[in-house]
């Protein structure tokens, strides 16, 4: 999440750079340097996989009543993505952990 949350701070400073060289506050950076950023933006959100990242949280916050087997299994199985992405942020109520949260909400902001 580290890795994340600093690619984030980057593409910000990217962003307010390109913003001041087209309003003309600063010189025009090397047309190489533009390259590197824009490259760089375009790989810096990496897919959340449900099986390998989300499932593991859900196990350790949610089993045994979510899981096969469990009283709320038929209604919300949570080793689905489709139920995850249908309670969306609700999800919020038993997820507590700031980085769980995130790594959630990625998954929910990328198209299926």
């Amino acid at each position: 999440m580290r890795y994340i949350t600093a690619v984030r701070n980057l593409l910000g400073v990217v962003a307010i750079g390109l913003l001041l060289v087209e309003s003309g506050s600063i010189a025009k950076p090397a047309r190489k340097a533009e390259t590197v950023a824009l490259a760089f933006a375009s790989t810096a959100k990496e897919r959340i996989d449900f099986e390998t990242q989300l499932k593991p949280v859900f196990k350790s916050k949610c089993m045994p009543c979510h899981f096969s087997g469990g009283q709320m299994y038929d209604r919300l199985p949570f080793d689905k993505p489709e139920t995850i992405r249908k309670l969306g942020v609700r999800l919020f109520t038993r997820i507590k952990e700031k980085n769980d949260r995130h790594l959630i909400e990625d998954f929910l902001n990328q198209s299926p």
